[in-house]
């Protein structure tokens, strides 16, 4: 079993070498790609409330709002598409800034009907 290890390897460093800095590079990347994409398919399809809140801290709106506006969202239903996109397509829908809309989430969860 080792001596197959070992030869695989040994395949592998021979057609490394024939490889050149840029086709390199390429190979890096390609299977960076391929490590990642399950990771980016399954956080389009999974979230937590915690995630949700984190993303809303990132956005500059405090701890004990950020707990408020995602309970809002997931009464709302709408917590499957991201809480920071909810704040910002009501802020763009409705002119305000990111932290006014925010508030406004907070102040009536009517604002949220007829978002999306």
């Amino acid at each position: 079993m080792a001596e197959d290890r070992i030869a695989r390897f040994e395949k592998r460093q021979t057609e490394l070498k024939q490889m050149s800095d840029t086709e390199l590079k390429e190979r890096f990347w390609s299977l960076c790609d391929q490590l990642v994409k399950p990771i980016v398919e399954l956080s389009k399809t999974h979230t937590s409330p915690s995630i949700e809140r984190s993303v809303l801290l990132r956005m500059g709106i405090d701890s004990i709002s950020a707990h408020g506006i995602v309970d809002r969202i997931f009464e709302a239903g709408l917590l499957g598409k991201g809480a920071g996109h909810v704040v910002l397509k009501l802020s763009q829908k409705s002119g305000l800034s990111i932290r006014e809309a925010a508030a406004a989430i907070l102040e009536n969860k009517d604002v949220l009907q007829d978002l999306f």
